[in-house]
């Protein structure tokens, strides 16, 4: 696909360390941004950056290097480097030799598309954002107001000694849409319009994530919770809309069951986990409607790719099924040190960063109920969209959330506005009480573009999808308790 790192990988082997294993993954990023705050655009952003992560094995130590240097001699001082890590790690290394995955694979993998993100000129992507802008000031109570829209390209080639070369281009769109409400002490936010919905595809996606047209409405939303009640408080029935089940899964599911955080990697900066390694295959996760997979399928999510970043095959596995879970995320480095089945997630942010355990595409399956019947089926409770704040403790057990929108549920309808909508909980018994789980009509892809973890910190795009979920006697209160 891209010929430049093509030439470099063909290169490199002409030049490889005389070592037991090696991989080199070669990688072009380019990003983009245009966005209109207040009517007045914003300076464009424009990324493009070139690099190489080396790894080597040298009998029990393995070490990596990086470099934007993609000269023959660059690459050969990120080799010696690399050589001169692996060496001083073979007498304290967590593995042996044989434990390092050694790819071979010979594949190809890229993100369909049906519009370019450069078909539309700029000028037009202004106009588009400063008809947004138009369309979100509606009044002197929107104090600020923006539109944005970005887009990535990442083009990597992966090769191994083994013989692997795995090619693969990720393409991504990232709109966003926000408008801020006052009235005296009051602020209310709403956003939509795909933020914190970004997905991998061309301009297409655009309508599919209602960019720009959410606009108005968002901002009717902002202007009304202004004066809308408080929410409630007490135990209740929750139901959460997919725009807050992201914030959902990817706390209390994807952090805890990242392999490398239970073997406590990140204690030090990220967290631990309440998970213990002896749960997997017995413990009741959430109750028997929980099904959660990893699935690189959904071309359209954020972390859907053909193979990771240590080479391995990405394919549909169940994390949770009915309520016990099944495996942890632990790419195939992780899975060595613990003898336990994972999934390909070995992935890394950006080239100058080493392949750790992430989470990518991770989903709540469709149930069976209609959103209308899990409404209809409530008789005192709180629907809730959109996350706005997040707290969680160090092992990802106990959280409280908070969302932009609530809405009151009586007697088996949607009522009028909330604001402040917050609720609490306990992973560990939280999932226990989901009671009813939306059919494949309330299915939404969205996912989280800066899901920071490692030392050093990488940021990287998360994929969550999940629908509509109604939970019972959840800690519900307002933003007055």
């Amino acid at each position: 696909m891209n010929d430049y790192l093509n030439s470099i990988a063909r290169q490199f082997n002409d030049i490889a360390p005389a070592v037991d294993f090696w991989t080199l993954r070669l990688t072009s990023e380019t990003h983009e941004a245009v966005s209109v705050r207040q009517g007045v655009m914003q300076p464009a952003y424009n990324h493009h950056a070139f690099g190489a992560m080396l790894t080597v094995v040298i009998g029990d130590g393995s070490g990596y290097a990086a470099t934007s240097d993609l000269s023959l001699s660059g690459l050969k001082k990120a080799a010696e480097l690399a050589c001169d890590w692996a060496r001083q790690s073979a007498t304290s290394g967590l593995l042996k030799a044989h434990d390092y995955p050694r790819p071979d694979a010979k594949a190809c993998y890229e993100t369909p598309l049906k519009r370019p993100w450069h078909d539309m000129p700029l000028d037009e992507k202004i106009t588009l954002l400063q008809d947004a802008n138009t369309a979100l000031k509606i009044s002197d109570s929107i104090v600020d107001w923006s539109a944005y829209l970005g887009y990535g390209c990442d083009e990597i080639v992966f090769v191994s000694s083994a013989g692997a070369h795995i090619e693969q281009r990720f393409q991504y769109i990232q709109p966003s849409l926000s408008a801020v409400a006052n009235k005296g002490s009051v602020t209310q936010f709403r956003s939509g319009g795909g933020y914190n919905a970004s997905r991998q595809g061309g301009l297409e996606q655009l309508e599919l994530l209602d960019f720009p047209d959410a606009a108005h409405g968002l901002a009717e939303e902002a202007v009304a919770l202004l004066t809308a009640e408080e929410c409630p408080q007490g135990k209740m029935d929750l139901v959460l809309a997919p725009s807050q089940m992201v914030l959902q899964i990817h706390e209390s599911i994807g952090h805890p069951l990242e392999l490398d955080r239970i073997l406590g990697d990140e204690r030090n900066y990220a967290g631990t986990s309440f998970v213990t390694e002896d749960m997997f295959g017995s413990y009741r996760y959430g109750s028997e409607l929980l099904n959660v997979t990893y699935d690189p399928g959904h071309s359209e999510q954020l972390a859907s790719y053909g193979y990771d970043d240590e080479g391995t095959l990405a394919q549909r596995e169940y994390i949770i099924r009915n309520g016990i879970l099944e495996r942890p995320l632990g790419g195939a480095t992780s899975q060595a040190r613990t003898d336990m089945p994972g999934v390909a997630n070995a992935r890394q942010a950006v080239w100058n960063r080493p392949p750790i355990d992430r989470m990518a595409n991770l989903n709540v399956e469709p149930g069976d109920s209609t959103q209308a019947d899990i409404i209809a089926s409530i008789e005192h409770g709180v629907y809730m969209e959109t996350n706005r704040s997040w707290s969680i403790d160090d092992s990802r057990n106990k959280f409280q959330f908070g969302c932009e929108l609530g809405r009151v549920i009586e007697n088996g309808e949607l009522k009028g506005l909330v604001r402040n909508p917050n609720y609490r909980g306990i992973s560990a018994t939280f999932w226990r009480n989901l009671a009813a789980v939306g059919n494949a009509d309330s299915f939404t892809v969205a996912g989280v573009n800066n899901c920071g973890k490692g030392e050093p910190n990488q940021s990287i795009y998360v994929g969550h999808a999940s629908p509509v979920c109604h939970f019972r006697d959840v800690d519900v209160f307002g933003g007055a308790q």
